[in-house]
């Protein structure tokens, strides 16, 4: 049960990154070194906070999923 709290907190908080990189990437052209590092930013973030938390190699499709969904919110955000 711990195990599955620490997971969906690690996979919450790729989904918070992702949000505003998502955005950011939706806002510069695409294949870009400005896209491909909002794209890419949060990976050793996220390796690093999976690593300490000491979540198994098992997980790592639903964090990656979740950092995906991140993107696409944030992508999908329009300002007013």
């Amino acid at each position: 049960m711990m195990e599955l709290t620490i997971v969906s907190f690690t996979c919450l908080i790729a989904l918070l990154v992702n949000i505003p990189l998502g955005y950011w990437r939706s806002r510069v052209r695409k294949f870009s070194l400005k896209w491909f590092f909002a794209v890419h930013l949060s990976v050793p973030f996220i390796v690093f906070l999976r690593i300490e938390m000491g979540v198994s190699l098992i997980w790592i499709p639903i964090t990656i999923s979740s950092a995906v969904i991140g993107q696409f919110l944030g992508g999908s955000i329009e300002i007013i």
